[in-house]
């Protein structure tokens, strides 16, 4: 019997997962977590996209291991750091060169809502403008002004204050599939008496990840950039949950001919869930005075050693992003065998890469199904407004066994939960 006491008689009422796994784990290697009792559970959550590269990852450790035992610097404040230099070097080597792309860093803190705080805050400032555009079920962060561009309503309500100088548009598909939403932003732009102030800047996923991984096309990207462009407003592309690779690329934009203005990095991108987040933005809008946006934690060397070796090992050629696309379209192609073997169930699919949707209606399905996947050894979470989706998030590095024994344990208990 699992023993959740203290849990629950110490631990405040804000606790999420815990409650959807209520066991207590004790190991985790690769693409397995293991509980006190021994019990070994495959892991289709990766930390909400923290583990792209899996737990404990061995290259990744050891080199983390090793910077400790030479007495390398821990806690860097931003001052200059061996570790901090070395992880700048293999952005502009793996990341930036390659691209033809020009951007400084920005470190912000160690969550993805700090470095989002930043970048909204930078906009306002370059542009002398307070609105900004999000987007219907975009989830940016929960701190005050990440949680203004953020569209869920149970979030916003906790917030306690008025949550301002924010305006939401529909996402890419929200008003269905042949509508173009942005010909309502176009046209609210050009309209003087359409109530829009004029924004500083557009802040967009290009796959919503706790919305409901609701993907953006091209085409609709595309548009935005252009937009942006054209009425003077800074594009900001949050790759948070959906960048490191976990489309495919790097990031999720790449190949779409997108240049943003600003790109948020957090979660992966120390390749061993260490808490780091990142601001890419273009040096003319690095108009920061110095040491006007600080904070404690930014300069976590440890998080930087673990980001400049999975750079090297994993972003150095194009194999990885060959690998990982071959296990995307492995569970595609699953999930899709899953909908024509229940066609009573309207069922469906969406997603990019290895952040795939099982779309299920909104009566609690999606809960019904995750619920029976933890039972019988699977750990995956839902996504979307009412929860109706099966969000399938394993590492990129997941082996092709035990990617094979998560979407059997998935296959299992979507069947039991219609039954």
């Amino acid at each position: 019997m699992t023993d959740l006491k203290i849990f629950e008689t110490m631990e405040s009422e804000v606790r999420g997962y815990v409650r959807s796994f209520p066991v207590v784990f004790s190991k985790a290697k690769g693409s397995i977590l293991f509980d006190e009792q021994g019990k070994q559970y495959v892991d289709f959550f990766s930390g909400a996209g923290t583990l792209n590269y899996g737990h404990n990852n061995p290259f990744l450790k050891q080199k983390i291991i090793d910077y400790i035992a030479a007495d390398g610097v821990l806690h860097g404040l931003d001052m200059a750091t061996s570790a901090k230099r070395a992880f700048m070097q293999a952005v502009e080597r793996h990341l930036l060169q390659p691209r033809g792309w020009d951007y400084v860093l920005q470190f912000t803190g160690p969550t993805g809502t700090n470095v989002v705080e930043a970048a909204l805050k930078l906009a306002r400032q370059v542009k002398g403008r307070s609105n900004v555009v999000s987007f219907t079920h975009g989830f940016h962060g929960v701190s005050s002004g990440s949680l203004a561009v953020t569209a869920n309503r149970k979030f916003r309500e906790a917030a306690g204050v008025a949550l301002g100088n924010v305006t939401f548009l529909p996402y890419d598909g929200y008003l269905g599939p042949d509508v173009n939403t942005l010909a309502y932003f176009e046209r609210m732009l050009t309209d003087p008496s359409s109530g829009l102030d004029k924004p500083a800047a557009v802040i967009v996923e290009t796959v919503q990840g706790e919305g409901g991984v609701n993907v953006a096309t091209k085409a609709w990207l595309q548009e935005l950039a252009g937009l942006c462009k054209q009425h003077d407003m800074l594009l900001i592309i949050d790759d948070i949950q959906v960048g490191c690779g976990r489309t495919g690329n790097f990031f999720s934009f790449d190949g779409m001919g997108i240049e943003p203005d600003m790109i948020t990095l957090s979660k992966s991108l120390s390749g061993f869930g260490l808490p780091m987040s990142l601001l890419l933005l273009k040096p003319e809008l690095d108009v920061w005075k110095p040491g006007a946006h600080s904070g404690t934690f930014r300069g976590n060397n440890l998080a930087f050693v673990g980001a400049t070796h999975a750079l090297e090992h994993y972003w150095s050629d194009g194999q990885f992003v060959q690998q990982t696309q071959q296990k995307a379209d492995r569970v595609a192609d699953f999930l899709e065998n899953i909908v024509q073997s229940h066609p009573e169930a309207g069922l469906s699919v969406r997603g990019r890469g290895l952040i795939q949707g099982l779309v299920c209606t909104p009566n609690g399905l999606a809960e019904r199904i995750t619920q029976g996947c933890f039972e019988r050894g699977l750990v995956i979470e839902t996504a979307g407004a009412q929860d109706e989706v099966v969000k399938v998030l394993p590492a990129l590095t997941i082996e092709h066994e035990v990617l094979q024994q998560g979407l059997a344990i998935l296959e299992n208990s979507v069947t039991a939960a219609l039954s």
